[in-house]
């Protein structure tokens, strides 16, 4: 099946990727300081709502995309869920930012709101990546529209990173989220106005447990998914890092953040094209390997670097890297949805793409366990002089430990079974 979709689709269809990450990244670098911080709510009560979002958010995901692909409606299997919950979405995303009472009253609006939210946010934003891989059916296609999302996704991450403090410190906390959240409805409205689905598509017809057993029966899923997992720990790692290894280790102020953080998604921004190109010669798997590889290797001087200029130059070659991966993992999980569709006869995009939302979901958890012990055993102090061993464990977190895993996420890669033939619909169990 070829696709003619026009550029003009291909664009508007990416442009959602900015209201997903705007979303996710303003929500995750800010609430928690929100309503501890500046609301006084006691910090184990956000954390109990927080460990409640994340099994929620979780959870959704499977749910939802078993709930999709079973969906049959004159409107496709997708688009309908994505227009019944976008305006919901962002008037959750906005209310989050305009808290009701105080003391306990104002935990349990936060974690009502926040459920809540869980439940749009994963409607829309899975139904959203499910489309890709249907829209878009030829490797060429698929790296070109990939690169285009990542590069919106980016800017979204950077909007919702840098831009809150400008934002609440001129106009208050509440009317921030509410310009975030009209921001990324519009873009929202434009991809689903511009978003088409396959007519000819079969829809799923089993039971969630029997689609279950399909999906990790599905050799190149699961090498996928741990790959996928190893390489989402490690992108965890790194934003909640940066913060401690600028300050103690580096001597820097908290600018030093912003400019380790912008040099990583700002020179993404322009490779995500350059990979796009590497992925139509080399195909997903080599290509997989290789910006693995480099985004792995960026990790080691961070062992030796003093100065703030040289992270920044490190943190170049990390966005290198990283671009890579953002753009193949989409392109990747795309073609083992083709594969399975050989073998089941159906089209299984939901089930797949919320199943490595589920798994994923969990290298994020692992990451914030992982940092704690690590501070933990060092001996780390708040606002102190840290020991040697201290240092050394804030350098490992930027350095061995995401290196280890990306080490790890090589090897799944170098495993998973499908190999590049001339379109979209792969060849299995070739020789590379």
């Amino acid at each position: 099946m070829m696709s003619n979709t026009s550029f003009k689709s291909k664009l508007a269809y990416s442009s959602g990727n900015l209201s997903i990450n705007l979303f996710a990244q303003a929500f995750a670098s800010y609430i928690v300081f929100y309503y501890v911080d500046v609301l006084g709510v006691r910090p184990a009560l956000i954390s109990a709502a927080m460990v409640a979002h994340g099994i929620v958010n979780a959870l959704l995901n499977p749910f939802f995309g078993h709930l999709s692909d079973r969906t049959s409606s004159r409107f496709g299997r997708r688009i309908p869920y994505m227009l019944f919950g976008m305006v919901p979405l962002a008037a959750l995303f906005t209310a989050v930012w305009f808290p009701i009472g105080e003391g306990q009253t104002l935990f349990w609006y936060f974690l009502t709101i926040v459920l809540l939210y869980d439940v749009m946010f994963v409607m829309v934003a899975l139904n959203y990546s499910a489309l890709f891989p249907e829209m878009f059916t030829t490797i060429k296609e698929r790296a070109e529209v990939s690169s285009w999302r990542q590069m919106f996704g980016i800017i979204g991450m950077i909007i919702g990173v840098a831009l809150p403090p400008v934002l609440y410190s001129n106009m208050g906390w509440g009317p921030m989220g509410a310009v975030f959240a009209a921001i990324s409805l519009i873009f929202l409205v434009v991809m689903v106005v511009s978003s088409k689905e396959t007519k000819t598509t079969r829809h799923e017809t089993i039971g969630l447990w029997s689609s279950l057993k399909l999906t990790f029966s599905n050799k190149a899923f699961v090498y996928f998914v741990a790959g996928s997992f190893f390489v989402q720990f490690s992108f965890a790692l790194l934003p909640a890092a940066i913060p401690f290894f600028t300050k103690y280790v580096l001597g820097a102020t908290e600018m030093g953040n912003t400019y380790m953080l912008g040099a990583i998604f700002v020179s993404a921004i322009p490779c995500v094209y350059i990979w796009s190109r590497l992925l139509q010669r080399f195909g997903p798997r080599h290509t997989v390997l290789l910006a693995a590889g480099i985004y792995g290797l960026a990790m080691v001087p961070f062992l030796f670097f003093t100065s703030l200029t040289g992270a920044v130059i490190g943190g170049v070659t990390i966005g290198i890297g990283l671009a890579g991966l953002l753009v193949l993992l989409d392109v990747l999980l795309s073609e083992v949805i083709d594969e399975d569709e050989r073998r089941t006869g159906a089209r299984r995009e939901g089930m797949y793409f919320g199943m490595n939302g589920f798994i994923v979901k969990w290298g994020v958890s692992l990451q914030a366990v992982v940092l704690g012990l690590i501070l933990e055993a060092t001996g780390y102090v708040k606002d102190a002089q840290q020991s040697a061993a201290a240092v050394w464990g804030i350098r490992s977190m930027l350095s061995v430990l995401p290196l280890a895993a990306v080490a790890i996420a090589l090897l799944f890669f170098y495993l998973y079974p499908i190999r590049r033939s001339g379109s979209a619909k792969p060849e299995i169990g070739h020789k590379a």
